[in-house]
C-alpha cells in the first residue's frame, strides 16, 4: 500500500510530466539543465568524500564512505535512457548505496548519446571494469549496480565479461533496469496510465538517439535477450507503477531458468527508480537491503578468494 509521501510524489510527478512530449527537444539542452538543477538542489553529500579524476580519458569519481569497513568496490552505472544524467544526478543515490555496502563506489560519466551511440557506454563500461582489474582490484571484490539504463548497461557488462572470458564480479544489483529497448513488455500497456515518470514515447526516443540504426534485440542493447548462463547473482528492485515492470520480471524468470541466483522485489504503488526521491520511506528500506546485498556478495567474494588460496 503506498504510503502519503509516496501518493504526494505520484501527483508531483504527473505535474511535472504534464507537458506533451517534444520529439524535436535537443538530448543534449536537457542534458545540461538537469546537470545544472542536481548541482544546485542537492545538497552537500553526506557521509562519503568525492574524489573525481580522469579514468584514461573517462571522466569519473569516487564516493568513499567516512567508515568504510570494506575492501571491495561497488562500480556504478547511472541511468537517463544512454542520453541524460551523469554523476552530479545520481551522486546523492549512490552515496547511499556506499554508506550502506561500506565500500567505496566508482562512478563513471560514460558517453552518452546522440554523440556516441551504441555500443559507446557497453565500451566505457567494460573500460571501468578493466581498469579496477588491472589497479589490482580483485574482480571477486567487486560488485555492480545500475538503476534503468545503468541496469539494462549492467547486464550488458556481464553478458560481454562473460563472452570474453573476463573474470565475473561478485553480484550486481539492478535498479528499474530498462532491459527490452524493443518494448515488448505487456506492462507497457497495462501500466501506461500508472506510470507517472515514463512513457512508451520517451523511452522510444531515448532508445533512437541510442541505438541509431542498430537493432533494438541485440543483447548488449536489450539484455533481456541475452544468454544467462554463469552470471553471478542478482539482486533487482522495481516499481509496480512502472511500464519497464516486466523488463525485471522477464528477466528474472529468465535468468532462474538459466541457473542463476535472483532475487526481485517489485514495490507495490512505486514510480520508476523511486530510490532517487530520499524523503521516501520506501527509499530508505530498498537501499538497505541493496547495500545489504552487496556488502554480502563482497563478503562472499572475499571468503571464496581467500578458501582458493
Amino acid at each position: 500500500m503506498a504510503t502519503v509521501k509516496s501518493w504526494m510524489l505520484d501527483r508531483l510527478l504527473r505535474l511535472l510530466t504534464a507537458r506533451p512530449l517534444d520529439p524535436h527537444a535537443d538530448p543534449r539542452v536537457i542534458r545540461e539543465r538537469l546537470n545544472r538543477l542536481a548541482v544546485r538542489f542537492s545538497g552537500k553529500t553526506q557521509g562519503v568524500n568525492v574524489e573525481k579524476f580522469d579514468l584514461q580519458g573517462l571522466p569519473a569519481e569516487w564516493l568513499v564512505p567516512h567508515t568504510p569497513d570494506q575492501n571491495g568496490t561497488l562500480l556504478y552505472l547511472h541511468g537517463g535512457g544512454y542520453v541524460v544524467c551523469g554523476p552530479d544526478t545520481h551522486r546523492p543515490m549512490v552515496a547511499a548505496l556506499a554508506r550502506n555496502a561500506k565500500t567505496r563506489a566508482l562512478v563513471i560519466d560514460y558517453r552518452l548519446a546522440p554523440e556516441h551511440p551504441f555500443p559507446a557506454a557497453v565500451e566505457d563500461a567494460l573500460k571501468a571494469y578493466r581498469w579496477l582489474v588491472a589497479q589490482g582490484t580483485p574482480p571477486e571484490s567487486i560488485t555492480v549496480a545500475g538503476d534503468s539504463a545503468g541496469g539494462g548497461l549492467t547486464l550488458a557488462l556481464l553478458l560481454s565479461l562473460r563472452d570474453a572470458g573476463d573474470p565475473l564480479p561478485a553480484g550486481a544489483a539492478l535498479l528499474s533496469p530498462w532491459t527490452d529497448l524493443t518494448m515488448s513488455g505487456w506492462t507497457h500497456v497495462t501500466n501506461r496510465k500508472r506510470d507517472p515518470m515514463l512513457s512508451t514515447e520517451g523511452a522510444l526516443l531515448a532508445s533512437h538517439h541510442y541505438l541509431a540504426g542498430a537493432s533494438p534485440s541485440g543483447p548488449l542493447a536489450s539484455p533481456l535477450y541475452g544468454r544467462f548462463e554463469g552470471l553471478p547473482p542478482l539482486f533487482i528492485h522495481v516499481g509496480g507503477n512502472e511500464i519497464l515492470l516486466d523488463d525485471s520480471l522477464r528477466l528474472a524468470e529468465r535468468a532462474r531458468a538459466a541457473g542463476v541466483s535472483v532475487e526481485i522485489k517489485v514495490w507495490p504503488d512505486l514510480p520508476h527508480v523511486f530510490q532517487a526521491f530520499r524523503f521516501l520511506p520506501e527509499t530508505r528500506a530498498s537501499l538497505s537491503l541493496i547495500g545489504a546485498f552487496l556488502k554480502a556478495s563482497m563478503e562472499q567474494g572475499a571468503t571464496a578468494r581467500q578458501a582458493a588460496d
